[in-house]
C-alpha cells in the first residue's frame, strides 16, 4: 500500500521549485553578504518582507481552523498603522535643530496600536460569538469601515514618520538578521509551542471538526472562538507596525491593501482546511514564503506587475490542485488506466 505524501510536501516542493527558478535567473540569488554586522540578500529580502503577511496569516489560521474568517485584517494594519503614526507624530522639531521627537512615549504609542487592533479583533470575535453573525458578514463590516476609520485618524493625509527609534521594527537587525523576521519567527514559535504543549491546540481542532460536539464535550467554544479573533486583530495590529516602521509613514488608504486575500492564499497554501479543524502553522509560514518569493520571482523575470495577481492566482490554482486527494487519483486512474 502506498504511503501518502507528507501534508508540507506539495508547499516545500514549491518554495524549492520557486528558489531554483530565481536561482537559474539569477546567479547570486542564493548568495549572502555582510555588512556592519548585517545579513544581507534575496533570501533575507524575502523573509524581511513575508513577516508581516505570516504574522497575519497566523492568526487567520487559527480563526479558519476554528471555522471563522476574517477579511478585516488588511483595515486592521491600516488602523494599527495610523494609531501609531498619530501618537509618535509626524514634524521635526525645528527648535532642537531637526531633532525628531515623538509627542508621545514610544512604549506608549505601541501599546496603543495594538490595543486598537486588540478591540478590533475583540469586535469581529463578539459580532460572531455574541450577535449570531456570520464570520464572512461580520468582518466585512469592519472591512469596509476600519479603513474609514483609520482615514479619520490620519485625517485622510498619508502621515511621514520621523522618529528613527520606531523605524527599528520594520527596518533594524537582531544578531545580524532582520528584527521583522526574528519578532515574526519568535510570536508563531510560542503560538506553536503553546498549541502542542497546552490543551487549546485540540480544542481549536474539534470546534472546527464539530462545534456543536466539541461544546457537549466541555469545550468552552465561545470564549475561545472571541479569544482567537482577538488574536487574529494583535496579528494584523504587530504586522501594521513593521509595515508602517518600513516605509516610515502610515497610509490609511493604501496600508494592507489586499492583504486578507494573500493572508488566505498563504492559509490554504499551508494545507489549512477552510472548513476547519485540521491547520499547520508551520504551513500556513511556507505559504507566506511562498507568495513573497513568487512576487519576487515575477519582478525578476521582467513581467510587468498588473499581471502579478493573474501569476499568483495561477500558482495557487495548481498548488491546491495537487494537494487534492481526488484530483490526484483522478490522474492517477486516467494514467494507470488501459487504453481500448
Amino acid at each position: 500500500m502506498k504511503r501518502p505524501l507528507p501534508t508540507l510536501f506539495w508547499p516545500c516542493a514549491t518554495l524549492a521549485l520557486l528558489i531554483a527558478l530565481n536561482a537559474s535567473v539569477n546567479p547570486g540569488f542564493l548568495t549572502l553578504s555582510v555588512r556592519d554586522g548585517h545579513l544581507y540578500g534575496n533570501l533575507i529580502d524575502i523573509l524581511n518582507r513575508a513577516a508581516p503577511l505570516a504574522l497575519v496569516a497566523a492568526g487567520m489560521t487559527l480563526v479558519i481552523a476554528a471555522r471563522g474568517l476574517d477579511i478585516s485584517v488588511g483595515a486592521v494594519v491600516a488602523i494599527s498603522a495610523a494609531t501609531a503614526a498619530v501618537l509618535i507624530g509626524g514634524t521635526l522639531n525645528m527648535d532642537a535643530g531637526a531633532e525628531a521627537t515623538s509627542r508621545f512615549p514610544l512604549w506608549f504609542a505601541l501599546f496603543a496600536a495594538l490595543g486598537a487592533a486588540l478591540a478590533c479583533g475583540l469586535w469581529n470575535g463578539a459580532l460572531v460569538v455574541g450577535a449570531g453573525m456570520q464570520p464572512i458578514i461580520a468582518t466585512l463590516i469592519l472591512m469596509v469601515a476600519g479603513r474609514g476609520v483609520a482615514q479619520l485618524i490620519t485625517s485622510g493625509q498619508i502621515l511621514t514618520i520621523y522618529y528613527p527609534p520606531y523605524f527599528y521594527i520594520g527596518n533594524g537587525f537582531l544578531a545580524g538578521v532582520p528584527f521583522a523576521a526574528v519578532l515574526a519567527a519568535v510570536i508563531i514559535a510560542a503560538v506553536h509551542l503553546a498549541l502542542k504543549l497546552t490543551p487549546l491546540g485540540l480544542y481549536i481542532r474539534a470546534i472546527g471538526i464539530n462545534p456543536l460536539a466539541a461544546r457537549i464535550a466541555g469545550v468552552r467554544a465561545r470564549p475561545i472562538t472571541l479569544a482567537l479573533y482577538a488574536f487574529c486583530g494583535l496579528m494584523a495590529g504587530i504586522a501594521g507596525l513593521i509595515v508602517s516602521s518600513n516605509v516610515k509613514s502610515a497610509d490609511a488608504n493604501n496600508a494592507g491593501q489586499l492583504l486578507e486575500l494573500d493572508a488566505i492564499l498563504a492559509v490554504t497554501l499551508g494545507g489549512t482546511q477552510l472548513t476547519g479543524g485540521r491547520f499547520s502553522l508551520a504551513g500556513t509560514v511556507l505559504g507566506a514564503l511562498i507568495i513573497q518569493t513568487l512576487t519576487s520571482t515575477i519582478y525578476s523575470l521582467g513581467v510587468p506587475p498588473e499581471v502579478n495577481l493573474v501569476f499568483k492566482a495561477a500558482l495557487i490554482f495548481a498548488v491546491m490542485l495537487l494537494q487534492s486527494t481526488e484530483f490526484r487519483a483522478t490522474v492517477r486512474k486516467l494514467v494507470t488506466r488501459p487504453a481500448d
